[in-house]
C-alpha cells in the first residue's frame, strides 16, 4: 500500500515536472499550487524530485557542452583570423559608404526637386480638374456681370437661373461660390428696383406726352372721317343727290371736305401715320413685366401699375380751372384723356394679363363719368356760341377717337344734347343782343324805295310781296321799317348757326329738321319776342313807333311760312311729316302785336293823365267861366293831333290800313273811355269835400267838349253816336243835377226806359253830399229865408232817399 501511493506520487512529481517545462512561466502558478494541495510531504517529496531533475538537465548540458567546444573554439579562431579582414573591409565599406554618400546628394536633391515637382504637378493637374468644373459657373457670372452693365436684365436673369440651378450646385464646396449664390438675390433685387425705375420713368413720359399721344390719334381719327366723309359726297355727287347752299355759297366745311377730296384724288395726301408705338417706347413695360413674370411677382407688378395708372388717371382727368376760357384748353383736356386711354389699349393687346378688358372699361366708365361732369361744369361758363361749337366738334372728334379703340362713348353722344341746350343758350344771347341792336338802329319809319334796284335789294333779304306796292311808282315807301328785313335775315343766320351744330353728329334728317325748329321756336318765341317786348315798353318809343312795330310785327308773322320752307329745303323734310313740329313765329308776333296795342293805349292813358293832373278847378265857385277850362281844350287838341298821324299812316294795302284803322278806332275809344272815368272820378274824389252848383256847371262846359270831340269823328270808321256812349254815364249824372230832377230819377229808377238810368245811386249820393256841405258853408244865414229852407228841405230828403237805395243795392246785390 505504501509502495502503491510513493509510486503515484512519483508519477504525479513527473507530470508537474513535464508541464512547467512545457508551460509558459505566467501559467505555473496553478500546477505549483496542485503541489501543495497533495498529500503531506509532497512538498518536500516534489522539491526532491525537482533537484533530480535539474542535475539531470546539467549533466546534458555538460555533455552537450563538451561536446561542442571543439567547434567553439575552431570558430573564435576563425573569427580572431577574420578580424583584421573585418577591419580592411570596414574601412573599405565606410570609405565606400562615404564616397556614395557623397555622390547621392545630387541625386538625392533632384529626386527632391523631382518629387516637388511631382507634387506640384499634380497639384496643377487637380487645380486644373476644379478648375475646369468652375470655369462654366465663373464664365456665367462674368456673363453676368456683363448683361448687368448692359441693361440686358431679362437675359441676366436667365443666366442667374443657370447659375443657381446648373453650375453653382456643382461647385458649392467653394467659398467664391458661395458668395456668388449670395449675391444672386441682391442682383434680383437690384434688377427689379433698375426696370421698376424704369418702369417709373417711362409712367412720367407718358403722363407727359400723353396729349401729344392724344393729338396724334384724334388727328388721325379725324383724317379717316374726313376720308370716309368725302368718299361719301363723291358717292353722293355721283348718284346727283341733292346739294343745299347755305345762304348762297357752300359753307366752309363743305369747302374744306372738297378740297379734301380733291388732294385724294390728286394723290397728295403724304401725311405719314403714326402709331402709338412710333410715338411711346414701351420697352420698359415689357421688360419690367417680363422681369417680375420672371421673378414670379407679376401680380405684384400688375396692381402697382394699375394703381400708378389709375392715379395718373385721375390727374389727367382733373381740368385747368380757366380750360373754359379757350378752345386749346378743351383741346389738351381732351388730347391727354386720349393719349392716356391709347396707351392703354396698347398695353391690352400686347400684353397678357397686364391690364384686362374689365379693368380698361371699368375705369373707362369711371373716366367718362368725370369727363361729363367737367364738361357740364365748364361749359356751361361759356358764353361765346363759337368756343361751344367748337367744344361740341372736339367732343366729337374725342368720342369718334375713343369709339375706334373700343370705348363705349353713348354716354358723350348723349352729353352732346345738353351741350346744344348751351349752344341754343349762347345763341339766343348773342342774338338777342343782335336784335337789340337792330331795334335801337331803327328809325321806325317805311322803308323808302328810290328805283328798282333799291326794291330788289330789300326784297333779297325778306320775302315781301305786296300788288298794291307793286304799282305805285318810284319813289315810294314799304310798310315795314328797316329791322324786318334784318330780323328776317338774322332769324335765317341763326338756323345756320344752329345747323352748325349738327353736322358729324351721326342724327337723322328728321332729327336736324326737329333739332332746327325747336332752336328757331325758341328764338321766335323767348329771345325776340322778349327784345319786342322790351322795345315797346321803352319810355322813348312813341305811339308812332309803336304803330309802325305793329305793322312790322304784321309782316314778320307773314313771313313765318318762308322760315318754314326755308328749314324744309336744308333737312329735306316736309312740314307735312307727323313728328314735324311747327313753328311759333304767329303766336309770338300776334303777342308783340297786342302788347304794342296795350301800350298804346297805356301810353295814351298816361298822358291823358297827365293832362288831368293840371287841372285846377275852383269847386266852390258860385258861376261858371262861360268857357271849357284850358287843361281840358289842350287835352282835346292831343287826341286830335294824334289820331290824325294814325290816320295819316301809310296804307299801301287794305290789311295795313285796316290794321291800322283798328288800333285807332280802339285807341280812341280806350282814350275816352278813361278820360270820362278819370273826370268823373275827380268828381268824387275823397279829398273833394265841397261843390258848387257853379263848378258843376263848370264841369258840364268841359264835358260838353269831350262830347263834341267824340262826335267829331276823329277816327274813322265809328258807327254814330259810339264814341259818345263813352260819356253817357257823366252826362247822365250831370244833367241831374244841373236839371234838378231827382223826383224823375227816384221814381222811374230801376226801369229800363229811365232817363238816368246810367246814374248809380251811390255816385249821386257822394256827389249830393259834397253839394250839400258846400250849401252850408256858403249860405250861414240861409236858415233864415223860407225858400232856402224848404230847398235844403228837399235836399235833405233826396239824400236820405238815396240812402235807402243805396242800402237797398247792398242787401240785394
Amino acid at each position: 500500500m505504501a509502495e502503491s501511493e510513493s509510486l503515484e506520487s512519483v508519477t504525479e512529481h513527473e507530470r508537474i515536472l513535464q508541464e512547467i517545462e512545457s508551460t509558459d512561466t505566467a501559467c505555473v502558478g496553478p500546477t505549483l499550487r496542485s503541489v501543495y494541495d497533495d498529500q503531506p510531504n509532497a512538498h518536500q517529496r516534489f522539491m526532491e524530485k525537482l533537484d533530480t531533475r535539474i542535475r539531470n538537465h546539467d549533466r546534458e548540458i555538460e555533455k552537450m557542452c563538451n561536446f561542442h567546444h571543439q567547434g567553439f573554439v575552431d570558430a573564435i579562431n576563425e573569427l580572431l583570423k577574420v578580424r583584421a579582414d573585418a577591419e580592411k573591409l570596414k574601412v573599405q565599406v565606410t570609405d565606400t559608404n562615404r564616397r556614395l554618400q557623397d555622390a547621392g546628394k545630387e541625386v538625392i536633391a533632384k529626386t527632391e526637386e523631382t518629387i516637388k515637382s511631382r507634387i506640384h504637378q499634380r497639384n496643377i493637374a487637380t487645380v486644373i480638374d476644379k478648375l475646369q468644373l468652375c470655369l462654366p459657373a465663373l464664365e456665367m457670372y462674368s456673363k453676368l456681370k456683363e448683361q448687368m452693365n448692359g441693361k440686358r436684365y431679362y437675359s441676366a436673369l436667365k443666366t442667374m437661373d443657370q447659375l443657381e440651378n446648373t453650375y453653382l450646385p456643382k461647385v458649392a464646396q467653394y467659398r467664391f461660390c458661395q458668395i456668388m449664390g449670395e449675391n444672386l438675390p441682391k442682383l434680383r433685387e437690384e434688377i427689379k428696383e433698375v426696370s421698376m425705375s424704369g418702369l417709373k420713368d417711362f409712367l412720367e413720359s407718358i403722363r407727359k406726352h400723353s396729349d401729344k399721344i392724344g393729338e396724334t390719334a384724334m388727328k388721325q381719327a379725324q383724317q379717316q372721317k374726313t376720308f370716309h366723309t368725302s368718299i361719301q359726297k363723291q358717292i353722293n355727287v355721283s348718284y346727283k343727290k341733292p346739294m343745299y347752299i347755305l345762304n348762297g355759297h357752300i359753307s366752309e366745311g363743305e369747302n374744306r371736305l372738297k378740297s379734301k377730296c380733291q388732294s385724294l384724288e390728286d394723290g397728295d395726301w403724304e401725311d405719314e401715320v403714326l402709331s402709338v408705338q412710333d410715338l411711346v417706347d414701351f420697352s420698359p413695360v415689357y421688360r419690367c413685366l417680363h422681369i417680375y413674370t420672371v421673378l414670379g411677382d407679376k401680380e405684384i407688378f400688375e396692381n402697382y401699375y394699375r394703381k400708378q395708372r389709375r392715379k395718373q388717371a385721375r390727374l389727367v382727368l382733373q381740368p385747368q380751372s380757366n380750360m373754359h376760357e379757350t378752345v386749346e384748353g378743351y383741346r389738351k383736356y381732351f388730347s391727354q384723356i386720349v393719349g392716356f386711354f391709347v396707351v392703354e389699349d396698347h398695353i391690352l393687346h400686347v400684353t397678357q394679363g397686364l391690364v384686362t378688358g374689365t379693368y380698361t372699361t371699368d375705369l373707362w366708365n369711371m373716366a367718362q363719368s368725370k369727363i361729363i361732369a367737367v364738361l357740364r361744369t365748364h361749359s356751361s361758363y361759356c358764353t361765346d356760341p363759337d368756343l361751344v361749337l367748337e367744344l361740341k366738334n372736339l367732343i366729337v372728334v374725342f368720342a369718334d377717337t375713343l369709339q375706334g379703340y373700343g370705348f363705349q362713348v353713348n354716354r358723350l353722344f348723349d352729353l352732346l344734347f345738353e351741350v346744344r341746350d348751351k349752344y341754343n343758350e349762347t345763341l339766343l344771347k348773342k342774338w338777342a343782343a343782335i336784335f337789340r341792336d337792330i331795334f335801337e338802329a331803327d328809325n321806325y319809319g317805311p322803308i323808302p324805295v328810290a328805283n328798282e334796284e333799291e326794291y330788289r335789294a330789300v326784297i333779297s333779304k325778306f320775302p315781301f310781296q305786296d300788288a298794291e306796292t307793286d304799282k305805285h311808282p318810284y319813289p315810294k315807301k314799304l310798310p315795314m321799317s328797316h329791322s324786318v328785313p334784318q330780323i328776317y335775315t338774322q332769324v335765317k343766320e341763326f338756323i345756320y348757326a344752329s345747323l352748325k351744330f349738327s353736322e358729324s353728329l351721326h342724327r337723322s334728317s328728321t332729327e336736324i329738321d326737329d333739332m332746327l325748329r325747336k332752336a328757331t321756336n325758341l328764338l321766335l318765341t323767348r329771345t325776340l319776342s322778349s327784345g319786342l317786348q322790351n322795345l315797346i315798353r321803352k319810355p322813348h318809343i312813341g305811339l308812332t313807333e309803336l304803330v309802325q312795330i305793329i305793322i312790322n310785327t304784321t309782316h314778320l308773322e307773314q313771313a313765318c311760312k318762308y322760315l318754314e320752307d326755308f328749314i324744309t329745303n336744308i333737312t329735306n323734310i316736309s312740314p307735312e311729316t307727323v313728328h314735324t313740329a311747327r313753328l311759333y313765329g304767329l303766336s309770338t308776333f300776334k303777342d308783340a302785336r297786342h302788347a304794342a296795342e296795350e301800350e298804346i293805349y297805356t301810353k295814351l292813358n298816361q298822358k291823358i293823365d297827365e293832362f288831368i293832373q293840371l287841372a285846377d278847378y275852383d269847386w266852390t265857385m258860385s258861376e261858371p267861366d262861360g268857357r271849357a277850362s284850358g287843361y281840358l281844350m289842350d287835352l282835346v287838341n292831343f287826341l286830335r293831333s294824334t289820331f290824325q298821324v294814325f290816320t295819316n299812316l301809310p296804307n299801301n294795302s287794305n290789311d295795313h290800313g285796316a290794321m291800322s284803322g283798328k288800333v285807332a278806332q280802339t285807341a280812341c275809344m280806350s282814350a275816352c273811355k278813361h278820360l270820362s272815368t278819370s273826370l268823373t272820378q275827380m268828381l268824387l274824389d275823397s279829398d273833394l269835400k265841397q261843390i258848387s252848383m257853379g263848378a258843376i256847371q263848370q264841369f258840364n262846359l268841359d264835358v260838353i267838349q269831350c262830347e263834341l270831340f267824340a262826335s267829331s269823328d276823329p277816327v274813322p270808321g265809328f258807327q254814330e253816336d259810339t264814341l259818345q256812349l263813352a260819356f253817357i254815364d257823366l252826362r247822365q249824372l250831370l244833367d241831374l243835377f244841373m236839371v234838378w230832377d231827382w223826383s224823375t230819377y227816384l221814381a222811374d229808377y230801376g226801369q229800363p226806359s229811365s232817363k238816368y238810368l246810367r246814374v248809380n245811386p251811390s255816385t249821386a249820393l257822394i256827389l249830393l253830399e259834397k253839394m250839400k256841405e258846400g250849401n252850408k258853408r256858403n249860405n250861414i244865414f240861409a236858415q233864415f229865408r223860407r225858400n232856402d229852407r224848404d230847398k235844403q228841405k228837399l235836399l235833405d230828403t233826396v239824400v236820405k232817399q238815396l240812402r235807402s237805395l243805396v242800402i237797398g243795392m247792398s242787401q240785394h246785390p
